[in-house]
């Protein structure tokens, strides 16, 4: 018997017989559910360096607001990691290149929570949905992020910023993130904030747990009105996530 490894080793060891380590887990829960849900052709919006798998019934386009040598531009923070090709060049949050019920599926994985419109982008992407088409959906849980010590945000601030436009929260947004996120304070602070805003970095503008992301989605299926159900629900705590998918009806 193998003993006295360190936790990295005996993690390469584990995967090498085969065993079920954090990391393997998680990725086995995303592959089930995709397996599951998606068949036929459509999109994945913002997968950079860690696109969904894909079952052999399913052919999957990428959608990016920037080519792979611009968004290595924008996030030097990835630029030794593969990204994927981008096959479709679109603001994720309006896919205006896209024709109604067009997708058999949409994938937005660790997507929302970059939107400043959520329920807007969520019309949206119901809205290239074939009927009977779904949406793969993960946002990650504040509890287990670098936002943990950020507020959850609220259903009525959603709402707010999809009745009035989310330019009444954006600099609001900007400064928690830089406060609370980045923890700092005084010049430090407002050099970071004027940063953010000068480049358009794409910050977690919203921020939720699972109990929160399930209430926004009940929103959206039942008072705001789009054509969704919620077919699969759960959480993803080796991606520090929650995975929904929803179909259109």
């Amino acid at each position: 018997m193998v003993t006295n490894l360190t936790s990295m080793a005996r993690k390469l060891l584990h995967r090498a017989l085969g065993r079920n380590t954090p990391e393997a887990d998680a990725n086995r829960i995303r592959q089930q559910v995709a397996a599951r849900f998606l068949h036929g052709e459509g999109i994945e919006v913002g997968a950079l360096h860690s696109p969904l798998w894909i079952p052999s019934s399913a052919r999957v386009r990428y959608v990016d607001r920037l080519s792979v040598a611009d968004l290595r531009l924008h996030y030097p923070e990835l630029s030794n990691l593969p990204l994927v090709e981008v096959d479709i060049i679109d603001d994720g949050e309006k896919l205006v290149t896209l024709a109604p019920a067009s997708q058999n599926f949409v994938i937005a994985n660790h997507f929302l929570e970059h939107t400043q419109d959520p329920i807007g982008t969520m019309k949206r992407h119901v809205a290239v949905l074939k009927p009977g088409g779904v949406l793969y959906t993960a946002v990650p849980d504040k509890r287990w992020t670098f936002d943990m010590n950020r507020p959850e945000t609220t259903l009525d601030h959603l709402i707010k910023d999809h009745d009035l436009g989310p330019a009444w929260s954006y600099e609001d947004h900007v400064r928690e993130y830089a406060g609370l996120v980045d923890c700092l304070a005084g010049q430090a602070l407002e050099d970071r904030v004027r940063f953010i805003k000068e480049t358009a970095y794409s910050i977690h503008f919203h921020v939720w747990s699972a109990s929160s992301y399930r209430a926004f989605l009940e929103h959206l299926c039942g008072p705001a009105g789009l054509p969704l159900e919620i077919v699969h629900f759960q959480t993803n705590p080796g991606r520090a996530e929650t995975i929904a998918v929803m179909r259109r009806t």
